[in-house]
């Protein structure tokens, strides 16, 4: 691959970002600003009051902000539809605005002016809120972690498990509504990960440094276009606080080990300049169990196929995680129309685990047994560098905000692992295997995103982003101490992805229309020393990406919106690379260069009722969709490895429904019910199968008063199928209580998880000459008790939330 690329772009976005900022500036967000000032009646400026946006049709509180010095708000993104604000603060009245329309403009309210109160003769008191656990927008689901009660403790991966319409298989394949091909965003930046490494990442991760998780089904084109079902955005805490002050976290948890989690983070924020850092250790140690039968038959006999063999396995793997994550920057306002920052973070992975096989293979050709022992050794040590530098710049004109913004990153992973398999054999001699592999990746990607009022009504947005992607894996394996050159080898993998976009949208009231297409070019080249098993490639190819949709206010409490996207799911750095890995003597895994890219066309149709209750209509049709699998190899042995299928359709139904059934007791109801159905061949099977299958999740909240609260989580997932697995039913009960210390400052939480031990899952694998059913079994019942403190000044400064510019490439590496 030519390397000049990739500094080539960057210097054509940043003369690009010179031209417009010589030109018109424009705003790239997602929603509409609203904005106003909040005085009292001598027109002083009013500081920290309490102004809420509520919905019109119910007052149903919508977000909450503070006004700043200068007694002026913002809600920074706010959804098109009929709204009303109040504004409150201690000595004054409440006041109600107007109803009024957001469309595609901001919106500058009238000044509000608070009566002073008569009646209120307090000294101090402070006016506390606690955000809905989950919030229903028109394009996204928000989880507002900080604060749960079901969050204590836990790592992102259990948040995320908990969250409407999300599932995570034995395997660790993340799903969204039954679709599998998440774009994973941490603050912005994209995970290099998928499966089982992206699921250690967000077990390394503690919730407590979670703000909230937005779920996001059909994203428009001023996304990347990876992510066939959607993409799940993380967004870390920052305090948003004023002057110097920080928080305090430590946890123990114990189920049959121990877990222990503790963290700091520390903020110093000023008018024009904000610092923040944190640090998060982890200590997690944990159990997993699988047993195992497998069924081998031979050629057809007439209609039957005889049974050949057999194989029963009990696995055992205590592993112990050790963690470490830092995270540090600055904002710096050079002009209240400009502001620069810089991200820096990282994270340190420590994990080993001591497991045990016994096995025991029936040979019912030849008629005979044998029985193994394996002890299996592993120690792996991964982390990774990021840095981030922005850039953002604003002005209003005639026809509303306008902003660009600009973004550099730059990431490096690094990653070894080190195995011994020892199979112990009756009547025969010991075999040891052992491997040494070592992986290096680095990340480097610009963009430029821009966004012009071309009148009151017509929006367009503009934007181009350059991604360099370099990885580099080394494995050496030995049979019985000695160098096997016949499974060593050496896979470098080269990848620069090129797009821009274009996005135009109309919006008046009770209508908005938004049209977009990307454009992305892919060049990538993966090398090996040796070419073992697969050959070397090359990929070069140019895709668009069209997405459209239309939104209609039908009356005060009707509304209708249609969405349409065309999306792609590149393969993993992971899963291209070729390297075969022993994990017992039948069983092996293995990446798959042939892999090709999955696209997909996603259509959806909700109808919202009261803008609070919706209920929606998907349909996917997805193109070479890439499945994991467990295939026969041979009579005896089995692959786990990747593979492309022929189609995949979705069809889905999503019901939500947040249920107020007292004023101290909220409940959020979420159920999908979809039929997946895919088409294939594999292993000399031809696969044409679908099934139904149902997601169920129900949240309550309890207010008791005095500082007290508490959570209650459910959750089912009936019988699912993908593609040759069969998934039986499975679900979760957690519950979390919460009591507010020393002036809300402190918290103690005492939770537990999964607490009747439904989480274990059942799959069957079948294929016409092999089947394979498995019991997985993972540490998921245990009670954590969470301490919180916060020191420093506790008032409360205007957000400002980034996003990196490396989303897309951050979760396809490993």
């Amino acid at each position: 691959m030519k390397r000049h690329l990739f500094p080539s772009a960057i210097a054509s976005l940043l003369l690009l970002m010179i031209g417009l900022l010589n030109g018109q500036p424009a705003q790239a967000q997602t929603g509409t600003a609203v904005r106003g000032k909040v005085q009292s009646a001598g027109s002083n400026p009013v500081e920290f009051a309490t102004v809420t946006l509520h919905r019109a049709a119910d007052s149903t509180v919508v977000k909450t902000e503070f006004s700043d010095a200068q007694g002026i708000f913002l809600f920074e993104r706010a959804a098109a539809g009929r709204y009303l604000v109040s504004a409150a603060q201690v000595g004054f009245e409440r006041h109600w605005t107007k109803p009024f329309e957001v469309a595609s403009q901001a919106v500058e309210l009238p000044v509000i002016q608070l009566a002073t109160s008569a009646a209120t003769q307090l000294k101090e008191v402070k006016v506390v809120g606690q955000k809905p656990l989950y919030e229903h927008e028109a394009d996204r689901t928000i989880v507002n972690v900080e604060g749960s009660t079901l969050a204590a403790g836990n790592t992102s991966l259990d948040v995320l498990r908990r969250s409407p319409g999300v599932t995570v298989d034995g395997s660790d394949n993340l799903a969204l509504r039954g679709r599998q091909g998440v774009l994973v965003l941490i603050d912005g930046k994209r995970q290099p990960m998928t499966g089982t490494e992206l699921a250690d990442y967000l077990r390394a991760l503690p919730a407590e440094q979670l703000k909230s998780i937005e779920l996001i089904t059909n994203p428009p084109a001023k996304y990347d276009a990876q992510g066939g079902a959607g993409i799940i955005a993380i967004n870390l805490k920052k305090d948003q606080r004023l002057g110097s002050n920080g928080t305090l976290n430590l946890t123990y948890g114990r189920s049959q080990y121990n877990k222990y989690t503790g963290g700091l983070s520390l903020n110093h924020r000023q008018k024009n300049l904000n610092l923040f850092g944190a640090y998060n250790y982890a200590d997690r140690s944990n159990l997993a169990q699988l047993t195992i039968h497998r069924d081998f038959y031979g050629r057809p006999v007439g209609a039957d196929r005889p049974l050949t063999g057999t194989t029963d396995q009990d696995n055992r793997l205590p592993n112990r995680q050790r963690s470490q994550s830092w995270r540090g920057g600055l904002d710096y306002n050079l002009s209240e129309r400009t502001t620069v920052g810089a991200v820096v973070s990282g994270l340190d992975n420590h994990n080993s685990a001591d497991g045990t096989n016994f096995s025991v293979l029936h040979d019912l050709v030849r008629g005979t047994t044998q029985n193994y022992n394996s002890l299996n050794t592993s120690t792996g040590l991964s982390g990774n560098v990021a840095g981030n530098l922005n850039f953002r710049h604003t002005y209003t004109n005639a026809f509303g905000a306008q902003e660009l913004t600009a973004d550099v990153d730059y990431a490096r992973y690094r990653s070894s692992r080190d195995q011994l398999l020892t199979t112990f054999l009756v009547n025969e001699p010991n075999q040891a295997s052992s491997s040494d592999q070592e992986g290096h990746l680095a990340i480097q990607s610009a963009k430029v995103d821009y966004t012009h009022p071309l009148n009151k009504e017509l929006r367009l947005e503009l934007g181009a982003k350059s991604s360099l992607v370099t990885a580099d894996n080394d494995l050496k394996f030995f049979t019985n101490n000695l160098l096997d050159l016949n499974r060593s080898n050496r896979f470098r993998y080269d990848e620069n992805i090129n797009a821009g976009y274009a996005n135009l949208s109309y919006s008046k009231p009770k209508l908005t229309l938004q049209a977009g297409l990307r454009g992305e070019h892919t060049h990538a080249v993966g090398r090996q020393d040796r070419e073992v098993e697969f050959k070397d490639f090359t990929r070069n190819y140019f895709q668009l990406f069209p997405s459209a949709a239309i939104k209609r206010q039908l009356s005060e409490k009707h509304e209708l919106a249609l969405s349409l996207s065309r999306r792609i799911d590149r393969p993993s750095y992971g899963q291209l690379n070729p390297f075969r890995q022993i994990i017992d003597r039948t069983t092996f895994g293995s990446g798959n260069p042939t892999l090709l890219p999955q696209t997909s066309y996603n259509f959806e149709l909700t109808h919202t009722f009261r803008q609070k209750y919706s209920v929606g209509l998907s349909y996917s049709r997805t193109t070479n969709p890439l499945i994991g699998v467990v295939q026969p190899e041979t009579d005896s042995t089995v692959l786990s490895t990747t593979r492309n299928l022929s189609q995949q359709h979705y069809y889905a139904l999503t019901l939500t429904a947040p249920v107020d059934i007292t004023k101290w007791w909220k409940v959020y109801n979420n159920a999908v019910l979809y039929y997946n159905r895919f088409t294939g061949e594999l292993a000399g099977t031809n696969l044409n199968r679908g099934g139904v299958s149902v997601e169920l999740t129900s949240n309550h909240t309890f207010t008791f008063g005095k500082g007290w609260t508490a959570e209650l989580n459910g959750s089912y997932e009936s019988q699912q199928v993908y593609g040759f697995l069969v998934q039986q039913p499975n679900g979760e009960v957690s519950a979390g209580l919460q009591k507010s210390l020393w002036d809300r400052k402190g918290s103690l939480k005492l939770t537990m998880a999964d607490m009747l031990y439904t989480r274990p899952v059942h799959v069957t694998s079948t294929y016409d000459n092999y089947v394979e059913r498995f019991y997985q079994r993972r540490d998921s019942r245990f009670v954590t008790l969470a301490f919180s403190y916060r020191f420093g000044n506790d008032k409360l400064a205007p957000t400002r939330r980034r996003s990196g510019g490396a989303e897309d490439e951050k979760r396809r590496a490993g």
